[in-house]
């Protein structure tokens, strides 16, 4: 995906050097549709400079801040040396990511996907989480309930999640679910107990999960899964839950695993 239109003044951008000249560098644009930008020699780099190929090369791929911004001459100007280098590792992965977000766009609603279709999903999100990539990603990690801001329908917002949660890597996720644990056995506290023992693993959850079982109101237990990716987060809560159904039925009580939380909050 490429932006219509002009970059803002401060702006940076990402493009590739397609010409260099003595008095300066022309810049394609990557993120804009057919928007090229001029650094002049004196926004390469600072202090003298003998050589412009000294410091840039034909084909390389650069971040540079906007200076000033003439649609009536149709003109871009660009600095480079204004860029720092912590300004510009975040640039280039913002730009990755982006471009990973297209490809998730594709994934999710096809190949023969409509620009008027992707104009507008991309807009939603743009919209509502500032980058395509970050709709994604929090799709990902929240699911539909990230989504219901938006004016995408329903059938959307599944392709949307769906295709995020195939593809998303995020640092971690936090899943939730709940519990109902019931015995009406003259030992149904002791059972109850060992139910939740099981739960939460016996000493056995995989060292990059964090799982915890709480009290919510009785018979309600909130079981809190954070994991590296969605699908170990939702496998290690649907086993947790598989656990405490099966100690507390061996107890001869039952057990109700949901999602949504039943009782009054607290």
């Amino acid at each position: 995906m490429k932006y219509s239109g002009w970059p803002d003044t401060g702006e940076l951008v990402v493009g590739k050097i397609d010409e260099i000249e003595d008095f300066g560098v022309f810049v394609d644009l990557e993120e804009y549709e057919d928007k090229r930008g001029l650094v002049h020699v004196s926004e390469v780099a600072s202090g003298w400079i003998k050589n412009v190929r000294d410091h840039v090369s034909e084909g390389q791929t650069v971040v540079c801040k906007v200076l000033d911004v003439d649609t009536s001459s149709q003109q871009i100007d660009l600095s480079l040396k204004d860029v720092n280098e912590h300004q510009r590792s975040d640039k280039i992965q913002d730009w990755k990511n982006e471009q990973k977000a297209d490809k998730w766009m594709t994934l999710a609603f096809g190949e023969d996907m409509s620009d008027d279709l992707y104009g507008r999903v991309a807009n939603e999100l743009l919209s509502e989480f500032g980058s395509i990539y970050d709709g994604f990603e929090q799709a990902a990690i929240h699911g539909p309930e990230a989504l219901t801001a938006t004016d995408l329908d329903d059938e959307e917002v599944e392709s949307l999640v769906a295709t995020a949660r195939e593809n998303v890597s995020v640092p971690y996720v936090t899943v939730t679910g709940y519990v109902d644990l019931q015995s009406s056995a003259s030992d149904g506290v002791d059972a109850i107990k060992e139910a939740l023992q099981a739960a939460e693993g016996n000493g056995e959850i995989p060292d990059e999960v964090e799982l915890d079982v709480t009290y919510v109101g009785a018979p309600e237990y909130r079981i809190r899964v954070k994991a590296p990716n969605y699908k170990t987060a939702e496998a290690q809560l649907e086993e947790s839950a598989a656990r405490a159904e099966s100690a507390i039925s061996e107890a001869g009580g039952t057990a109700d695993f949901h999602r949504s939380r039943r009782t009054d909050e607290e």
